[in-house]
């Protein structure tokens, strides 16, 4: 039956209905032409005469309708299009173009920059930051800057949004102290000349700008639902951001790779001092950043896929070794497998970036959803959840 006949079955809205789903209540399979749900009407009807499902204690059902993102049990999608098969050919600037029109776009993507007012404004405020401060506190700076040099950000017609959107992914990664020469002109090698000061290979540099694809968007993570809760209230591109790149900084989140970059630095290059490291950190009772992902139970595609890719195009580097054997260590330990916050931190080590690379590279990618997910909110009511009062 229909989502609309389902919910009607069930007395509830169609929003309860996507959330007994995301609760393993009920499932969903797609109409033909991938146009809508369709639910089994005996699983329904069994429902219905059991009565609603209570929620488990301590868990929290946030339901929005998107049509940006879809994310099943091992698999990724933009659009309908599988994000992993994106990644080995299609450059950020591109799938930013799918994630905001819906189309990918027939020819090469225009050059992304920020106005000389905008950059002006951005460098300044963060070259006052003290040289120690790591990239994604450095956008925490710039985003606003950028901000400040913009008179029109409250034009929120999509053209306007989407040219906000090139020029704020600009201007991040143009701002941040270079490290090297740029050798290209796509978001992937400014951003390589930011975070390394190494010319890239091929090989690596085509690691980066497949990082930066699979890290697009991730339906409604912590960072894309404040995001999206603040364009729902109409707030400007920037501070759509600015608000994303706060929550994105959480250890559980986009700062999970950090940990990850610190446990591969703990082994000081060498493969045997992995099983001290990883001991050390579960005897002093914490969890081994990195691995385990809350959607994927049994792997998540876009870390196997990274690391595919950086074991490709580096296959010789004594830090892939050490990657390997902590996988290894997790692996002889039953433990959950490999997210790509640590696929993220083994380029990073492998390619000898900057501290807090990883994270840059999260936070650049994932504005590009942030701006998709602005572009439907501006559209609809605000977000609003109620609260179960428990106080005196």
């Amino acid at each position: 039956m229909t989502a609309v006949d389902a919910a009607r079955r069930l007395g509830v809205k169609q929003a309860t209905l996507y959330a007994y789903v995301s609760r393993g209540v009920l499932t969903r399979a797609r109409a033909a032409g991938g146009r809508g749900s369709l639910f089994d009407a005996d699983e329904v009807e069994r429902l219905a005469l059991r009565g609603r499902p209570r929620r488990p204690a301590g868990t929290a059902d946030i339901t929005v309708e998107s049509g940006i993102t879809e994310i099943t049990a091992d698999r990724l999608r933009y659009r309908g299009r599988d994000a992993v098969e994106l990644a080995m050919d299609r450059s950020l600037e591109e799938v930013a173009e799918l994630l905001w029109t819906g189309q990918l776009p027939g020819a090469p993507p225009p050059y992304w920059q920020a106005s000389h007012t905008a950059l002006t404004c951005a460098q300044a405020a963060q070259a006052a930051l003290p040289e120690a401060v790591l990239p994604l506190e450095r956008f925490q700076v710039i985003v606003p800057a950028m901000a400040a040099a913009d008179p029109l950000r409250l034009q929120l017609d999509p053209a306007a949004v989407m040219a906000a959107g090139r020029s704020i992914v600009a201007g991040m990664v143009d701002c941040l102290p270079p490290q090297a020469a740029r050798t290209g002109l796509s978001i992937a090698a400014r951003l390589w000349s930011r975070l390394c000061e190494t010319r890239p290979s091929p090989g690596l540099l085509r690691c980066v700008s497949a990082a930066l694809v699979l890290l697009a968007d991730h339906e409604l993570a912590a960072s894309t639902l404040a995001a999206r809760a603040a364009a729902s209230v109409r707030a400007d591109p920037y501070a759509v951001v600015a608000t994303g790149l706060g929550a994105v900084s959480g250890a559980l989140h986009g700062g999970s790779s950090l940990g990850a970059e610190a446990l591969l630095a703990g082994a000081n290059g060498s493969p045997g001092e992995v099983p001290r490291v990883v001991g050390e950190l579960l005897r002093r009772g914490e969890r081994v950043p990195g691995f385990g992902h809350f959607v994927y139970k049994s792997g998540d595609p876009r870390a196997s896929a990274l690391l595919d890719l950086i074991r490709s195009a580096a296959p010789k580097s004594a830090q892939l070794a050490v990657a390997d054997a902590v996988l290894g260590e997790l692996r002889r330990k039953s433990l959950p497998g490999p997210n790509i916050d640590f696929a993220l931190a083994t380029l990073s080590r492998v390619a000898g970036m900057v501290t807090g690379a990883g994270e840059a590279i999260f936070a650049v990618a994932r504005v590009t959803g942030w701006i998709a997910h602005a572009l439907e909110a501006y559209t609809t009511a605000p977000i609003r959840p109620r609260a179960v009062y428990t106080g005196p």
